[in-house]
């Protein structure tokens, strides 16, 4: 999840380095997406790990 969040990061970036403002957008609002995902996915296991032991 985390290697996604950082690839549609760099598509981000490299679509604003070419002046394609709305693929940028796109990309950079996925890449956010993905990472808050990511965040909460962590989060949740890390908690039933405490829990369970």
């Amino acid at each position: 999840m985390l290697h996604y969040s950082v690839m549609f990061f760099v598509i981000a970036l490299i679509a604003a380095l070419f002046g394609f403002g709305g693929i940028a957008a796109g990309a950079a609002g996925i890449a956010k997406i993905l990472f808050l995902l990511f965040l909460v996915m962590a989060m949740v296991s890390f908690l039933i790990d405490l829990l369970r032991r």
